[in-house]
């Protein structure tokens, strides 16, 4: 793995909330919380509520996706510098019935044109038991910025 972008994990984090969070009106609305973005690895955590659901009342699939897709890239831009997706694909594996969403990506291999990362997606309530409700994998390729 390359020399990591930023010189501590404080300054990394500190970033993703100006930035990728403050910068980006879906995420910001969502309140996408990082907390890691660091040396190819990645946590968000995302606080549920009902306008994020589906007719079930599960976490609709577009916002696990968003929280496997972040993962990817948020991991991925801690490596390899400011980054877009270029693909991902999931799998969901179980209704996210939680109260949160919580994603971790990391870096399987990163090199100068693209970054291949992997992420999983836990749906969590207090006092229960985490349940895996999505795996991805992305390419995440560097803007050049």
């Amino acid at each position: 793995m390359s020399k990591p972008r930023f010189e501590s994990e404080e300054q990394s984090l500190t970033y993703m909330r100006e930035v990728a969070v403050k910068g980006s009106g879906f995420s910001n609305w969502l309140g996408v919380e990082p907390i890691k973005v660091w040396r190819g690895e990645s946590e968000l955590l995302l606080e549920m509520r009902g306008e994020l659901t589906q007719h079930h009342g599960f976490a609709h699939g577009a916002i696990v996706g968003l929280m496997a897709d972040n993962a990817c890239a948020w991991a991925g831009a801690s490596v390899i510098g400011d980054v877009v997706t270029g693909n991902y694909s999931i799998n969901f594996l179980a209704p996210a019935r939680g109260t949160h969403l919580r994603s971790k990506g990391t870096v399987m291999k990163a090199g100068k044109r693209q970054a291949v990362v992997r992420a999983d997606v836990w749906s969590e309530s207090d006092g229960e038991n985490p349940v895996l409700v999505a795996v991805a994998q992305a390419t995440i390729i560097p803007t050049g910025r």
